[in-house]
């Protein structure tokens, strides 16, 4: 058997098929490629004759009754020699031989491969071309499909290229003018060459460009534009509100070269109505003026789900596609110098433009939550300024701080529950702990600050609230008071806490509540395996059959009475244990907790108000019934 090396064959349909057809994401590509082609002809022609007439501009054209579109410039044209070398091989390309001669970053193309996105949205392909080497010659190349192509010659014309696309039937609406402007609009806003659309007189890409400008070079050229460019904000401002797609933008600020990084441009915040999971990145980047991904978001900071922008670099590495972006060094590079530039501009805006700055936290307040624990200088702009959900509405830590008389009280639970009704009768705002990136902002400001900070629903936090009683209750006096207010899975704790006027408060245990979550059999189907492994490694420290506790407020002249009462055998004293009672099931009902039968407990409130209100011949009696009924749901009596 030969052991010789063989040539490896080709499929060129195949392989056409391929390039032509899959290696973009849309068939709208091809217009990008044409223009960016028509771009490099026009650099080389300056180039290699920087003494010659250049007709310095692109024009498309569409016409949807032919079914046609064509690319025209002025530039350098082809000789036959370079249609076969070049136009007709694939892989190969002037544009990058040339930029290898003269090392210009001006030139787009790379690989050789932008001409066969033609064949994706056409039949046939028609390419007239001049050369400004042989200013005498025109060649005429003609191909269908892509596998197979003829040269003839045909009379010259002024230098440069015109290239016809044929379009298949599915693709005849890109002849549409309407579409046209749209894509080229964007592809080409950047890009350093006038691109007409037909014979409109105005370019498509006749836009300011904030970070390209300058002012005393405007001055001489253009005294409008100068005076545009006098005000960089609102040029800013207005090149943001044009480009952005979505969002009515914020504030804008630049993007400027920095260390390994060559990218320079805009960031704008857009006005956009997000979450802490939502994610708005939008981000388009042109290499060397010519749109490249529409959606490169992942160079802006995971955080900044908020950010739109603009950005352009000569160093960035593109896919074969030129969609894409290849993840190396100079790739990284740009990621840090976007995550700077969107902290510095909030910075500037908070400084220099404090009407945006209050507009940025009140649209993104939640958002900045989280951005501000992923980097430390974001959080020094905002610890005092973003602001934080409470159940007094959206306040910021140090308004929330300065309530709570130097403490910031947070909730852990989903929803108000006992712990807010606390909190209504206390007068205080507590954070809403259950929000996103709420309770790790708090503790983190409050070691900045040096505050107190309570979370109301942990041991801790419990602790901090509600005071032991200086002296405890008699052991009988302590098990009637359980068995009397007291539901299953509650502990009764006496304690003295403010205000005095609340005679009692049930605090669910939020670590109970997640074990009991946890460990619940429907649980393995709902959680993935590792995280719940995890989780249930956390919740094993927990005891879990305390649901949560009943602080009965010593302090309180209500429960001093009830304990006087019972002290002296009161025949009302069931009557208005029962009542406490039925105001728990009632306050934890309007608290969003389901704890005790809410029916039974207003119930009961009716029976202690027929009590108290009942002739005093027939309150033995009706104290009777009310005991009866306590009795039925674990009630004592005295």
């Amino acid at each position: 058997m030969s052991q010789g090396l063989r040539a490896t064959e080709v499929d060129l349909g195949g392989l056409v098929t391929v390039l032509a057809s899959h290696l973009y994401s849309t068939p709208l590509v091809a217009l990008r490629e044409l223009v960016q082609n028509g771009h490099d002809s026009l650099t080389r022609r300056r180039l290699e004759d920087p003494s010659g007439q250049n007709g310095g501009r692109i024009t498309v054209r569409g016409d949807r009754s032919r079914g046609t579109v064509s690319v025209e410039d002025g530039g350098a044209g082809l000789t036959e020699p370079e249609i076969h070398a070049y136009l007709a091989t694939v892989g190969t390309g002037y544009t990058r031989l040339l930029r290898e001669v003269t090392g210009s970053d001006e030139l787009i193309g790379a690989f050789g491969l932008g001409f066969l996105s033609a064949f994706a949205v056409a039949d046939e392909v028609t390419v007239t071309t001049t050369s400004h080497r042989e200013p005498t010659a025109g060649h005429r190349y003609r191909s269908v499909g892509g596998e197979q192509y003829s040269v003839e010659p045909v009379p010259a014309r002024a230098p440069g290229t015109l290239v016809e696309l044929r379009l298949k039937a599915e693709h005849a609406h890109i002849a549409d003018e309407a579409v046209l402007r749209d894509v080229l609009t964007r592809y080409c806003v950047l890009l350093p060459v006038p691109v007409h659309l037909g014979d409109d007189p105005q370019p498509l890409n006749a836009v300011p460009v904030p970070w390209r400008q300058d002012p005393a070079q405007d001055q001489a050229q253009d005294p409008a534009r100068a005076q545009a460019s006098a005000d960089p904000h609102a040029a800013r401002m207005e090149f943001a509100a044009r480009f952005g797609r979505r969002f009515e933008p914020l504030a804008a600020f630049p993007v400027t070269p920095r260390e390994g990084s060559d990218a320079t441009g805009l960031l704008w915040v857009q006005d956009s109505a997000t979450y802490g999971t939502s994610d708005n990145r939008d981000l388009a980047v042109y290499l060397r003026g010519m749109l490249l991904s529409e959606d490169a978001r992942d160079l802006l900071p995971r955080w900044a789900g908020f950010i739109g922008g603009v950005i352009e670099s000569t160093r960035l590495t593109p896919t074969a596609s030129r969609e894409d972006l290849q993840r190396d060094d100079h790739y990284r590079a740009v990621q840090e110098a976007l995550a700077d530039a969107v902290v510095d501009g909030l910075y500037e805006t908070a400084r220099l433009h404090p009407g945006a700055w209050r507009r940025i936290l009140a649209r993104h307040g939640q958002e900045l939550l989280g951005a501000a624990l992923c980097d430390d200088r974001l959080f020094t702009l905002l610890a005092d300024d973003v602001p934080v959900p409470t159940s007094q509405g959206d306040l910021t830590a140090g308004a929330l701080r300065a309530a709570g008389g130097g403490t910031l009280h947070i909730a852990l639970g989903t929803s108000g529950g006992f712990e807010e009704m606390l909190y209504r009768a206390m007068q205080v705002p507590i954070a809403r702990g259950d929000r996103y990136a709420v309770l790790p902002f708090l503790r983190r400001y409050g070691q900045l600050r040096g505050c107190r900070v309570v979370e109301l629903g942990s041991e801790d936090g419990n602790r901090a609230l509600f005071r032991d009683a200086d002296r405890p209750l008699a052991a009988d006096e302590a098990a009637w008071l359980a068995a009397a207010l007291a539901d299953d899975g509650e502990q009764l704790t006496p304690a003295r806490f403010a205000p005095a006027e609340l005679p009692l408060v049930l605090v669910p245990d939020r670590e109970a509540e997640l074990k009991q979550r946890i460990e619940d059999d429907q649980a393995d189907a709902r959680i993935p395996g590792a995280a719940l492994r995890l989780a249930r490694a956390f919740t094993a420290r927990t005891d879990g059959s305390v649901r949560a506790r009943l602080y009965l407020n010593l302090d309180s002249p209500a429960v001093r009475r009830l304990l006087g009462a019972y002290r002296a055998a009161h025949p009302g004293t069931a009557t208005a244990a029962g009542l406490l009672r039925s105001m728990k099931v009632i306050m934890s009902a309007a608290g969003g907790e389901s704890r005790g039968d809410l029916t039974a407990a207003l119930a009961g409130l009716g029976a202690a108000v027929a009590a108290l209100t009942a002739d005093t011949g027939t309150t033995a009696n009706t104290t009777t019934a009310n005991t009866d009924t306590s009795t039925d749901r674990g009630e004592a009596t005295a």
